[in-house]
């Protein structure tokens, strides 16, 4: 590693239980707790758009540090999470899979740290509706 140069690592967050291939997943990579799940006004937050048949997400040369990741299945491409009285219609996920009560985890139950050349995240969706 040459002199000052930050240490980096990659991410993979790997998608699972999709109940269908239809419309897009959205990602959301933070390291900002105040702007989890969203990243509206997060301008260093990384977020893709991918088919919803892809589902692996890489996120290369990230520097070293604590994350959290919000997904969204937008099964009718809409660039958003549909509702219903505040119920999600389209599926969602986070890192770590963490217990889900009434409204989305707090940053520190998503959290997870990149210290490594690799780290894997395995995003379980769910679905209410």
């Amino acid at each position: 590693m040459l002199g000052g140069a930050t240490p980096v690592g990659r991410l993979d967050v790997t998608i699972q239980q999709m109940r269908s291939a239809k419309g897009m997943i959205r990602v959301c990579l933070t390291n900002d707790p105040q702007n989890f799940p969203n990243c509206v006004d997060d301008a260093r937050a990384l977020t893709r758009s991918v088919p919803a048949d892809d589902r692996l997400i890489r996120f290369p040369a990230l520097p070293r540090g604590n994350y959290a990741v919000a997904v969204i299945h937008d099964e009718n491409g809409n660039a958003k999470l549909d509702t219903f009285a505040g119920i999600p219609r389209e599926g969602f996920g986070f890192s770590r899979n963490p217990v889900i009560r009434f409204g989305p985890p707090r940053f520190a139950a998503a959290r997870f740290t990149i210290d490594d050349e690799a780290e894997t995240q395995a995003v379980r969706m769910r679905y209410i509706l």
